[in-house]
């Protein structure tokens, strides 16, 4: 009975150990002020606004640096990075890293979606942001964006309104025509 006893406690102590180590990190307290752009838990609803959940903490990280030291600018995010210190970004990266994404709205055209598969592998774009769109390190997971963020973003590279980034997608972007953006835009939703 003894031997039963001890084998139940030592499975009870494995299974609490794995869940704490699978157990997202906590919600951080400046969290909620991203909430109200990028929505509950980094889903975002706005088209122009991108979906954090489910994106690489590194990326996380390194975007809101950037917003903080100027290299990337806009109008809502470089005020909110100002206040935050090296911890809070991290912690906030971690945060959004580890939630869902959910489903987007926006519903893909299939012929522009086909177009657009085509288009990325052409372009080798899985390279960077490996299989599935997921990302890596500092190249950022782009299945399930926005579409309109998608569009914005690329469109951004190809004009070098933003270039905080070692050239590559400025490179790539240049490439692309303005269907090319809309095609690989309704790919990318779909994923």
């Amino acid at each position: 009975m003894q031997f039963a006893k001890t084998i139940a406690a030592g499975l009870v102590l494995a299974v609490a150990s794995a869940a704490a180590q699978d157990a997202a990190p906590p919600e951080p307290a400046k969290a909620a002020a991203c909430f109200a752009c990028h929505g509950t838990g980094g889903r975002s609803r706005l088209p122009q606004v991108p979906v954090l959940a489910g994106q690489t903490s590194r990326y996380l990280y390194l975007q809101l640096r950037d917003f903080q030291e100027g290299r990337r600018s806009n109008e809502q995010m470089s005020p909110m990075a100002q206040g935050l210190s090296k911890d809070d970004m991290r912690e906030l990266a971690a945060y959004f890293a580890a939630q869902k994404p959910g489903v987007q709205g926006f519903q893909p055209d299939a012929e522009r979606a086909r177009l657009g598969k085509a288009k990325a592998d052409e372009t080798l774009c899985t390279m960077c942001h490996q299989g599935g769109f997921a990302g890596q390190n500092e190249i950022p997971r782009v299945a399930g964006q926005q579409f309109d963020y998608i569009v914005k973003q690329l469109s951004d590279f190809k004009a070098r309104r933003r270039t905080n980034d070692a050239g590559n997608m400025t490179s790539v972007s240049n490439t692309l025509t303005d269907a090319d953006i809309q095609n690989l835009a309704h790919y990318l939703v779909g994923l």
